[in-house]
């Protein structure tokens, strides 16, 4: 229990310092993303998506797992004070990855006219995809470094890169597109942005880690050894991480046929507008990789017991209610920041945050555990399983049902290899969700959307209005409903209060609501 407890505390830490940058970059690309959806039409924001496709199908066939592997060994290798391995580890990554980056960003180049013309039937993209090539590289070297700072919990130096590169592309991208470049000035921003964020990430990482690791004598050294057992590890995962990839492109490119322009772009404002969930996804999603990592799978079930129902039952204190949030303030939300033309995206929004209710039950965790403790061949059976599911559905009812189609078949076609998964661990680790807590957090979650909901239907007043007392009345239902149904007890409390400990000025504020249901709890209980 000391050890999940100090794993707990390192990763709140390392949660809250990413989660600043998520937070702030997030915003940072938010405001970049509500201006140039205020200056782009819905048909040039639907070309605009469109370009970053083909970018994004290639991508999933760059990395080959070599970034988990450089995460999960820096961190495993860090507990056993082996500076050398690391330095290896790390250089032995960046060659792979700017190699394949290289060779792929030149197969797009050539690609980009049958794309454009034979696949996607818009000629006009030809340029826009070519421009997007670049972002082959550089993002290679971007998530290379990030996986490296994440393996030493470094996550103010990944939270940097991705402040830098929001800054970027939301100055440049609206500056274009407002001087007259429309969708090309788009392309150009988002493109400019990953160069730029590579190349911080590369300064950082030589700066402040590789320049100051242990380097092993010139004998010893063996690159291609190290990079096999990088491959060995990460393909499986990588196999894992392409199918899925591969599905939501499929996806994609079924959209880029056979819907509007206008109703991509209404798509693709609900799905920017979600990314405000990953100020809770993306920091504990990342910190528990390396969290699981440092764990022996073989000797230390009951550490990844309550690590995994830890993780589940407190990601879900937060991501469920801030799901639900969303959902019910969805069109006060989209018409304030992005304008009353985006007629599809709020219903849109409301479909696409449902599959972080998962959370409940362990799904955010689940491939967390899995990747950490080298369980990398389940994982690819379970995305080939989604795979197998995803793409007849897909075929059936995305031509004729468009993109509400898209977003319940993404949904559906998840379930079954993310229950069989939860089974899986249940059975080989005995990690498994607390099921009447996560009950519970839902209950409190959906009593403080139904009045959300009811207070809204009452006043029917500006959208400002709305969502302001929306948002108030959400959180005051939630911070009261949750400890007084037990969604959250004394314990729970006490144990946030340790993990978020270190965090000195920020311990104190997170102390207020939670000395609030504490008092709640504590009147409550018997």
């Amino acid at each position: 229990m000391e050890k999940a407890i100090q794993i707990g505390k390192t990763s709140a830490t390392g949660s809250f310092q990413l989660f600043i940058g998520v937070a702030t970059s997030t915003i940072i690309m938010a405001i970049g993303t509500i201006i140039l959806g205020r200056l782009l039409t819905p048909d040039e924001y639907g070309l605009y998506t469109v370009a970053l496709i083909p970018s994004n199908m290639i991508i999933l066939f760059r990395d080959w797992g070599v970034n988990s592997a450089i995460t999960r060994y820096t961190a495993s290798l860090r507990v056993q004070n082996k500076q050398e391995d690391t330095h290896e580890f790390i250089k032995a990554g960046m060659f792979f990855e700017a190699t394949t980056g290289i060779l792929l960003a030149t197969i797009l180049a050539l690609l980009t006219s049958f794309i454009a013309t034979a696949i996607f039937n818009r000629p006009e993209s030809a340029s826009l995809i070519a421009i997007t090539s670049v972002t082959i590289l550089a993002g290679a070297l971007q998530i290379a470094s990030q996986s490296s700072f994440i393996g030493f919990e470094r996550m103010e130096l990944n939270s940097l890169t991705l402040i830098f590169q929001a800054i970027v592309k939301s100055v440049t991208s609206p500056l274009l597109v407002f001087i007259g470049y429309s969708a090309l000035g788009a392309v150009l921003g988002y493109t400019l942005s990953t160069i730029a964020a590579a190349l911080i990430g590369l300064a950082a990482l030589y700066l402040t880690i590789f320049k100051n690791l242990k380097i092993k004598n010139s004998e010893k050294t063996n690159l291609s050894k190290t990079l096999r057992k990088m491959l060995y590890y990460g393909v499986p995962l990588s196999i894992s991480s392409i199918l899925n990839g591969v599905l939501a492109q499929f996806y994609a490119f079924l959209m880029a046929i056979y819907c509007a322009d206008a109703l991509i772009g209404n798509y693709q404002v609900a799905a920017q507008f979600a990314v405000i969930l990953t100020f809770f996804t993306i920091p504990i999603s990342t910190v528990l990789f390396p969290a699981f990592s440092k764990i022996d799978p073989q000797n230390e079930h009951e550490i990844i017991q309550t690590v995994f129902t830890s993780s589940v039952k407190y990601t879900s204190l937060l991501l469920v209610p801030a799901t639900m949030a969303m959902m019910v303030l969805s069109k006060p939300m989209i018409s304030i920041l992005f304008g009353e033309k985006w007629t599809y995206a709020p219903f849109f929004l409301t479909l696409y945050v449902i599959n972080n209710l998962f959370t409940l039950i362990g799904s955010l965790s689940l491939g967390n555990l899995l990747a950490g403790t080298g369980e990398t061949k389940a994982l690819m059976k379970l995305s080939l399983i989604t795979l197998i599911i995803g793409i007849p559905m897909a075929f059936i009812l995305i031509p004729t049902n468009g993109i509400v189609a898209l977003i319940l078949t993404s949904i559906l076609a998840g379930i079954p290899s993310m229950l069989l998964g939860l089974y899986w661990i249940s059975k080989r680790y005995k990690a498994k969700a607390d099921l009447k807590s996560s009950t519970k957090i839902l209950v409190a979650s959906v009593i403080a959307t139904a009045i959300t909901y009811l207070i809204l239907d009452f006043i029917a007043s500006a959208d400002w209005i709305e969502l302001a007392l929306g948002g108030a009345t959400f959180i005051a239902t939630y911070l009261i409903t949750a400890p007084l149904i037990g969604a959250i007890n004394v314990s729970d409390i006490r144990n946030l209060k340790t993990m978020f400990s270190d965090l000195r000025i920020i311990s104190k504020l997170l102390n207020i609501p939670l000395n609030v249901m504490e008092k709640l709890t504590k009147t409550h209980e018997p």
